[in-house]
């Protein structure tokens, strides 16, 4: 089953399906408000996301995500106050803390 990766006004999905028709349907099926801005049929059955891409910086001392997480956690799941402590934990601008913080929660916290 080919993969593909679909992106609306607000989210990229990367899903499995038989055809362009079907990914079509998982979109709207999960975001019907959202207008569907671009499709596209992997070429391979892999995706990959580049760390650098979401801001994070290969060879640092600290994994950022557990810092991430462990702000998260003692944010109580509460996404800006998150992003306060984890810029104050690394001392990073206002863009990359939430690139990071939004990446975990999205991973699952």
């Amino acid at each position: 089953m080919p993969l593909y990766e679909i992106e609306t006004e607000c989210h990229i999905l990367i899903t499995w399906a038989e055809g362009e028709d079907d990914a079509r349907r998982v979109v709207e099926g999960s975001y019907p408000r959202e207008k569907i801005l671009r499709l596209a049929k992997r070429p391979r059955n892999t995706w990959v996301i580049s760390k650098a891409a979401l801001g994070l910086g290969i060879g640092e001392r600290t994994d950022p995500c557990n810092v991430a997480r462990d702000c998260l956690a003692r944010a109580a799941g509460d996404k800006v106050h998150a992003i306060r402590l984890y810029m104050q934990e690394t001392g990073v601008d206002l863009e990359r803390a939430k690139k990071i913080i939004e990446s975990n929660m999205v991973m699952g916290w």
